[in-house]
C-alpha cells in the first residue's frame, strides 16, 4: 500500500479508527513514553510498522501493522479493529523517523507478516484454481448440496408463511411485546434453514412489534408483514421469476456465492475506486463492517461487506478518502451493489476532486429506481451536492435541503446525533457536500467533503 515509502498523515490514520473513543485512545498513545523497540519498514511494496506498548500488565502488548493492506495484529484483548494501540503506533509513525525509526522487523512481527501474506497467496491461489475452466472439485456433490439447502429454506419459507397468516387472524394487535420470544424462535428456526436473511426479517418484525402499539408501529408492522410475505413467496417461486429477480431473492433470503467463487466466475470490473465511507454494526452476534466505494471512471456505486465473530471486528479496514486501483466482482442481483474485492494494481492514492453529486428529487430517484428492482432495500448510496442541514418545524427533525430551498431530505429518525452535529459544523449554514444512503427512513450521513474528506 506504501511502495514509496511516504509515510501516513495524522488524518490518514485517524479515517481507519473505528470510532470516536479509539481515535482519542489512539492520540493518548502517540508519544514515545509506551512504546519500546519501534520500528518501519516502507519500501518495495511490503511497509510495516511495529512496537511494543507498555500496559496494565507484566507484558507489553506486541503490535504490527502491514501497510499493504492495512492489516493489524495486537495482543491485546481489545475487540476493536484497529484497536487503540495500532492507531496510536500508526500515529507515532507519521511524525516521521525520528519518532519510529526505519529497520528490520523482530522475528515475532516479521512471523506475523510472513503468515499474514502466505494466507493472500493461498487465498489467491485458491481463486485461480476454482475458475470456470477447472470448475467444481465434484460439481454432482455440490448440487446435491445446493438442492438440500433450497429444501430446507423452502421448508423454513412454508413454515414462516403460516406464522404469517396466524397473526394476521388474529390482528396485529397482538403482536405486542410479549410475542417477542416467539418471533426470536421463529428466527432461530430460519437460521436453523439456512435462511439468515429470512431470520433478519423475523428479528427485524420483532423490534417493530414490541416498539409499541400506536397508529405509526402498525403501519410499519403490516409493512414488514407485507415485505416478508413478498420474500418467502418469492422464493418458494423462484422458477417463475426472471433470473435478475431471483438472484435478487437469493440473496436476501442469504444464498449468496463465497467469495473465491465469485471472483473466478462473475465479470471483474476495473476502476479506481473511491474509499467513501466505513461503518460497523455489532448485533451481538457478529460484527458487520460495510464499506462503500464508487469507481471513479464507471461511477458505479459498490458495498463491500465483511464480518467478525463474537464482537471481534473485521480485518478488511480501507482508508476513507482515498481511490483504490482493484477489481470487484459484483454478487448477481437485478439492481447489483453488493460486490468481493479482487486483485489491487496500486496502492491507495488521493483524488484531486470529489464525485459529482445531485439533489434532493435526484437521490429520491436513484432510490426509487433502484427499489423497483429489489423491493427489500433498504437503502441506496447517493451523493448530495450543495445541500444545508436544517432543523425540522418541530426543530427536533433534521433536514438536509438543497441551497435553493426547493426540495429537502429527511435525516434519518434515531441515528448518530454526533454525525448530524459534526456535519451541521462543517456546514456552518453554508452549502456542503454529502455522501450516504437515501431510503426510506431518510438520509443517512456518512462523509462529508470541506473541500477534504470528513467521516461522520
Amino acid at each position: 500500500m506504501n511502495p514509496q515509502g511516504e509515510r501516513w498523515t495524522a488524518e490518514r490514520v485517524l479515517e481507519l479508527a473505528p470510532d470516536a473513543a479509539s481515535r482519542t485512545a489512539g492520540a493518548k498513545l502517540a508519544v514515545p513514553g509506551p512504546w519500546s523497540g519501534a520500528g518501519a519498514h516502507t519500501d518495495a511494496g511490503t511497509g510495516a510498522v511495529w512496537g511494543e506498548c507498555a500496559g496494565s500488565g507484566g507484558r507489553p502488548y506486541r503490535t504490527v501493522v502491514d501497510l499493504a493492506g492495512p492489516g493489524f495484529h495486537c495482543s491485546c484483548p481489545s475487540r476493536k479493529f484497529p484497536c487503540k494501540h495500532a492507531l496510536g503506533l500508526l500515529l507515532s509513525w507519521s511524525k516521521g523517523p525520528e519518532a519510529v525509526p526505519e529497520g528490520a522487523p523482530p522475528d515475532w512481527a516479521a512471523q506475523w507478516l510472513g503468515e499474514r501474506r502466505e494466507r493472500e497467496a493461498a487465498g489467491s491461489g485458491a481463486a485461480a484454481a476454482s475458475g470456470p475452466s477447472r470448475g467444481p472439485a465434484d460439481p454432482e456433490a455440490a448440487r446435491r448440496r445446493a438442492e438440500r439447502r433450497a429444501r430446507r429454506i423452502a421448508a423454513g419459507a412454508s413454515e414462516l408463511e403460516r406464522r404469517l397468516a396466524d397473526l394476521l387472524r388474529s390482528g396485529l394487535a397482538s403482536a405486542d411485546a410479549a410475542s417477542y420470544g416467539r418471533w426470536e424462535e421463529t428466527a432461530a428456526r430460519m437460521v436453523d434453514a439456512q435462511a439468515p436473511g429470512l431470520a433478519a426479517r423475523v428479528r427485524e418484525l420483532a423490534s417493530v412489534a414490541g416498539s409499541g402499539s400506536g397508529a405509526r408501529e402498525t403501519s410499519r408492522l403490516l409493512e414488514e408483514c407485507a415485505l416478508l410475505h413478498t420474500l418467502d413467496q418469492g422464493f418458494l417461486r423462484l422458477a417463475e421469476l426472471p433470473e435478475p429477480l431471483a438472484a435478487t431473492v437469493r440473496a436476501r433470503v442469504g444464498v449468496t456465492p463465497d467469495t473465491a467463487t465469485l471472483l473466478a466466475s462473475a465479470p471483474l470490473v476495473r476502476d479506481r475506486w473511491l474509499v467513501l465511507a466505513q461503518r460497523d454494526a455489532d448485533d451481538g452476534r457478529l460484527v458487520t463492517r460495510r464499506v462503500w466505494l464508487r469507481g471513479r471512471e464507471t461511477g458505479r456505486m459498490a458495498l463491500l461487506l465483511s464480518y467478525g465473530a463474537a464482537g471481534r471486528a473485521p480485518e478488511l479496514s480501507l482508508p476513507v478518502g482515498l481511490a483504490l486501483d482493484a477489481e470487484l466482482a459484483f454478487h448477481p442481483s437485478a439492481r447489483p451493489l453488493r460486490a468481493a474485492l479482487g486483485s489491487r494494481h496500486a496502492a491507495p492514492a488521493p483524488v484531486a476532486d470529489p464525485p459529482p453529486g445531485g439533489d434532493a428529487e435526484e437521490a429520491l430517484r436513484a432510490y426509487g429506481e433502484a427499489l423497483c428492482d429489489d423491493p427489500w432495500l433498504e437503502g441506496w448510496p447517493v451523493v448530495l451536492s450543495g445541500v444545508v442541514p436544517v432543523p425540522g418545524q418541530d426543530g427536533d427533525d433534521w433536514q438536509l435541503a438543497d441551497a435553493d430551498g426547493r426540495s429537502a431530505l429527511p435525516v434519518t429518525p434515531g441515528g448518530d446525533e454526533s454525525a448530524l452535529w459534526r456535519l451541521t459544523a462543517i456546514s456552518g449554514g453554508r452549502p456542503v457536500r454529502v455522501f450516504g444512503e437515501c431510503g426510506h427512513r431518510g438520509f443517512t450521513p456518512l462523509l462529508a467533503w470541506t473541500p477534504e474528506p470528513v467521516a461522520l
